[in-house]
């Protein structure tokens, strides 16, 4: 691949994602390093998307180069650029209308991965999608856990416990295993300005088979806009049959497993910083919906 110029793109926090040119051809290219997820980083992430295009929005796989330790050196991942504006950077500027209208076309988003079954829960270890198995027993992971969340409170623990076997307890109510994308939040959203059409779903690199709210948790982890919400849930229900707060509160339920995991590398970036700040809020309270 003979590029001409990298140019690094903003929005994530591994800075391993660059825009290429080629002959005036644009593209977009991601660099792993050799001892990434086993090696095969690039390979699994060019395999779902390729199992998703053409059911939700994602650039399309041009060139996958396996990494090798032996030799330090590192995957790529070479992906059709897709244009579009960060949906973090968009939604901020939108009015009700807007919102009511992008919320629709994330809440259908949402169905469409929620639908994607997956036999097990597990994380993809190859280019087959492989599933090695995992248990979604929250309880359980937040007691593994407890050693690195030594800056809760007691009573934040204790809460966090309790807030725990609850969740586990509405999410066993929803058997099923699905692909989760398990990033889904605005700024790997791309989306048409004008149209508020969705244009391309980005950064797959931690997509999994799990819950089918996981993602629905992710959305909404932070933004809390009622009008935006609504329109999801909406969209979602209309879909799905899943009635607004029943999804919502599952959906909350389900991302107790990111919050904890971003809580124990609370210093790693502004996200995981803020993510720390809301689980701490939700184990004083005992309460998954809890704001902070």
């Amino acid at each position: 691949m003979d590029v001409s110029e990298l140019v690094p793109l903003t929005g994530g926090w591994s800075g391993r994602t660059f825009l290429a040119e080629v002959a005036g051809e644009r593209s977009v290219v991601r660099v792993y390093p050799p001892d990434e997820r086993s090696g095969v980083g690039a390979e699994i992430d060019a395999a779902v998307l390729r199992l998703v295009r053409g059911l939700v929005p994602v650039p399309e796989v041009l060139e996958v180069r396996p990494s090798s330790a032996t030799e330090d050196r590192p995957g790529v991942l070479v992906t059709s650029y897709v244009p579009g504006v960060r949906g973090d950077e968009l939604l901020p500027t939108l009015g009700p209308e807007g919102l009511r209208t992008i919320g629709a076309v994330l809440g259908g988003l949402l169905a469409d991965l929620g639908g994607m079954p997956m036999v097990r829960p597990g994380m993809f270890v190859d280019a087959d999608l492989t599933v090695v198995p995992w248990d979604l027993d929250l309880p359980a992971y937040v007691a593994e856990q407890e050693p690195r969340l030594a800056h809760l409170s007691v009573d934040e623990l204790e809460g966090l416990r309790e807030v725990a076997v609850e969740a586990q307890t509405l999410l066993d109510t929803v058997p099923r295993t699905c692909l989760v994308h398990s990033d889904l939040n605005p700024k790997n959203l791309l989306v048409d300005p004008e149209t508020l059409g969705l244009t391309a779903v980005v950064d797959w690199e931690y997509a999994h088979a799990g819950h089918p709210f996981t993602d629905l948790g992710n959305l909404l982890r932070f933004d809390r806009d009622p009008v935006l919400t609504s329109a999801v849930l909406e969209a979602y229900a209309g879909r799905r049959g899943v009635p607004p707060d029943d999804a919502l509160a599952l959906a909350r339920s389900a991302d107790l497993f990111a919050l904890v995991e971003l809580a124990t590398r609370r210093s790693a970036n502004p996200v995981a910083e803020r993510a720390d700040r809301l689980l701490r809020t939700i184990a004083r309270r005992r309460d998954a919906a809890a704001t902070g």
